[in-house]
């Protein structure tokens, strides 16, 4: 040990690094963080795998575009009600200009993107939320092209299959968000009326006036594990009614085992299970392109 007595001294301590090194070295955005299990992921093979991690089996969130991907059969897809456009009824200080941004991040002209597709070759009329976009918030227009694909489902006599995905009512809107509720909620009744299947299926998050009207009314309800599902917060709840609520209260697991929800179906599994509920309840096979 003698022999490395001093082996340090006079060595400099530090490493002078220039600007832009360590971006040229290691581009920033490969990597991102789980947000359950807390492990560094390669993003390259985080997309390979679905968006789950691949250490505990956290869902990550999908784009409309990315869910669509994953679920429809490749041979097209009929976009519905492309040109309506959300207006700002009430002259929201600054609505046009969070709109705008919406658009320029996502890509997307509102939270969701409906129309016609198949799935293992049964036709399907689908709903894909997008999170990103304004926290997937029900306006107007969101609730007008739900109500549209449910109105056409039911003159078709198509299953439908809604991937849900909200924080709540889009608040910039007021009462006319508000309403989307009770208008989505009665264009599924007349849904249900002619017999025709609804599969809603929630992701992470599923909640408020989305998950209170048609979020929750499917013939089949299924859930990705970890979803968090419910009307309200946790620490509202328990502010309301002054008593502490039980752990995993609104994850798709506490849903499953409170009936809420019929099953949990993991992402890389999500496109066979809705093939075969869809054979199951009567679904006419197509040729698959």
């Amino acid at each position: 040990m003698p022999a490395f007595k001093g082996i340090f001294q006079g060595k400099q301590k530090f490493v002078t690094v220039k600007a832009g090194a360590v971006q040229e070295e290691a581009p920033q955005g490969l990597w991102t963080k789980c947000g359950k299990c807390g492990g560094i992921l390669y993003k390259k093979e985080l997309t390979e795998n679905l968006g789950l991690c691949n250490d505990c089996g956290f869902h990550f969130r999908l784009s409309a575009r990315e869910r669509m991907a994953i679920t429809l059969d490749t041979d097209g897809f009929d976009e519905y009600d492309e040109e309506l456009l959300t207006v700002d009824p009430l002259g929201f200080p600054g609505y046009d200009i969070k709109m705008e941004g919406a658009r320029q991040t996502t890509g997307l002209d509102e939270a969701i993107i409906t129309g016609k597709g198949s799935i293992d070759g049964y036709p399907v009329l689908a709903g894909f939320m997008d999170f990103s976009f304004i926290g997937a918030s029900m306006g107007s227009v969101v609730g007008e092209k739900v109500t549209r694909l449910f109105e056409r489902a039911a003159r078709q006599r198509v299953p439908v299959v809604m991937f849900c995905a909200s924080g709540g009512a889009r608040m910039q809107e007021g009462m006319y968000s508000l309403m989307q509720m009770a208008k989505t909620s009665a264009a599924c009744a007349r849904l249900s009326d002619t017999r025709t299947l609804y599969i809603s299926v929630l992701t992470n998050p599923t909640t408020a006036g989305v998950f209170a009207s048609f979020g929750s009314l499917g013939d089949i309800i299924i859930a990705e594990p970890g979803a968090l599902i419910g009307f309200t917060g946790q620490r509202v709840i328990e502010e309301t009614i002054r008593q502490k609520l039980p752990p995993g209260f609104q994850t798709a697991e506490f849903a499953l085992e409170h009936g809420l929800v019929d099953m949990i179906v993991d992402r890389r599994n999500m496109r066979k299970i809705l093939g075969l509920l869809l054979a199951v309840h009567g679904g006419r096979r197509q040729d698959v392109g």
